[in-house]
C-alpha cells in the first residue's frame, strides 16, 4: 500500500515511516500539508495519516481537500490526548479514525493500518459486484426486451417504443410509418422442408430486415413468421419504397429450401401504414398496417400494400381488389 505520512515533527514521521516499512508498505513523508498536497498531486496514494496541528494548514483542511478531490483515499488523523474534541470533529468530515500521540504500542499504527486495508479490499469487492450485477442487468434486459430465436426485438418491446414514436410524432407534428410483414406459405415451408430450417428462414429474414434499417428504426418479431419495422421520419412514399425494396430483394434471394415452396420463391406480403393520415394512436396504426398486409394476402401474395393501392414486381401502384372494412 502507499501511504504519506504527514506531520511537522520529524520524529514522528520516522517513527510512523518505519514501522510501517518494516510491514512492507511504501511510505512517503512531509512536514506540512501544503508539501503533503503537492505529493498527493503527482503520487498514487491510497492512505494518508497526518498530524491535525501544524503550521499552516491544518490536518483537517487537509482531509477536507483530500475527500473533496480524492474521496477513495483514506485519511487517519494523529491527535493529542488534549484534543479527542478535535478528533470527533475529523470523523465526522470523512476520516477512517485517529490515532493517539505518544504512541503506547507502537503496534497500533500496524493495527490501524490492517483495518484500513480491510476496509479498502472490501470496497474494492463491493465495487467488483456492483459492476457485475450491473453486467448482469444489462444482459437481462437485452435477454428480455429480444426474440430468442431471432434476436430482434420482441413484440412487448416493440410495443412500447411504437407507442414512445407515436407520442413523439405527435408532440413534434412529424410523420411516422409502420411496415407490418409477414412470410407467405409458411406452414407449407414449414411441413415441407421441417422446422429446423424454417427457423432458420426466419433468422434470415431477421438478419436481411436489421441490415435494410436505419440506426433510428425498430426492427422487431411480431409474432410466429411476422415482423415490423418501425421508421421515424418517414412519409408513406418513403415507406413503400423501403418495403417493395425488401420484398423483392427477399423474392430474389436463394433461400434453401425455397423450391418446395409455389412459384418456387420464398416470398413476404406487406402492409404499411403512416401517422398522421391512417391512425393518431399506436393501436390504430397497427391494425391499419395488419389490414393493408392481410389485404396483400387477398391480392395474390408477394406484394406491399397500403389500404386501397398495392405494388407488385412492376413497382406500379395498382387499386386493390378487395377493400377492407
Amino acid at each position: 500500500m502507499n501511504i504519506l505520512v504527514v506531520d511537522d515533527e520529524a520524529s514522528i514521521r520516522d517513527i510512523v515511516s518505519q514501522v510501517l516499512e518494516d510491514d512492507g508498505h511504501k511510505l512517503m513523508s512531509a512536514a506540512s500539508a501544503e508539501a503533503g498536497i503537492r505529493i498527493l498531486e503527482k503520487a498514487p496514494i491510497h492512505l494518508v495519516i497526518t498530524d491535525i496541528r501544524m503550521d499552516g494548514m491544518d490536518g483537517i483542511e487537509l482531509l477536507e481537500k483530500i475527500k473533496a478531490a480524492s474521496p477513495e483515499i483514506e485519511v487517519v488523523i494523529m491527535t493529542s490526548h488534549a484534543s479527542l474534541e478535535t478528533s470527533v470533529k475529523s470523523l465526522r468530515a470523512g476520516a477512517f479514525d485517529y490515532l493517539m500521540k505518544p504512541f503506547d504500542d507502537l503496534d497500533s499504527i500496524s493495527t490501524m493500518v490492517n483495518r484500513v486495508i480491510d476496509k479498502i479490499q472490501q470496497g474494492q469487492q463491493s465495487q467488483k459486484m456492483v459492476e457485475s450485477l450491473k453486467d448482469e442487468n444489462k444482459e437481462l434486459n437485452h435477454l428480455a426486451q429480444r426474440d430468442g430465436l431471432t434476436q430482434l426485438y420482441n413484440h412487448r418491446y416493440f410495443k412500447e417504443r411504437f407507442t414512445e414514436e407515436v407520442s413523439r410524432a405527435n408532440r413534434y407534428n412529424r410523420e411516422l410509418s409502420l411496415i407490418f410483414l409477414d412470410v407467405d406459405y409458411f406452414k407449407i415451408f414449414n411441413d415441407r422442408n421441417g422446422h429446423p430450417m424454417g427457423d432458420a428462414l426466419l433468422k434470415q429474414l431477421a438478419s436481411m430486415l436489421q441490415l435494410r434499417a436505419r440506426k433510428i428504426d425498430i426492427v422487431a418479431r411480431y409474432g410466429g413468421e411476422e415482423f415490423v419495422i418501425v421508421l421515424p421520419e418517414t412519409d408513406k412514399k418513403g415507406a413503400l419504397s423501403l418495403a417493395n425494396s425488401i420484398r423483392k430483394q427477399i423474392a430474389e434471394h436463394p433461400f434453401k429450401g425455397r423450391e418446395n415452396q409455389p412459384g418456387n420463391i420464398v416470398s413476404v406480403s406487406i402492409g404499411i401504414a403512416t401517422y398522421p393520415n391512417d391512425g393518431m394512436s399506436a393501436e390504430a396504426l397497427i391494425k391499419h398496417s395488419d389490414d393493408a398486409l392481410y389485404l396483400a394476402k387477398r391480392n395474390g401474395r408477394n406484394r406491399v400494400c397500403s389500404m386501397g393501392v398495392c405494388l407488385t414486381n412492376e413497382d406500379k401502384p395498382f387499386p386493390s381488389k378487395v377493400t377492407t372494412q
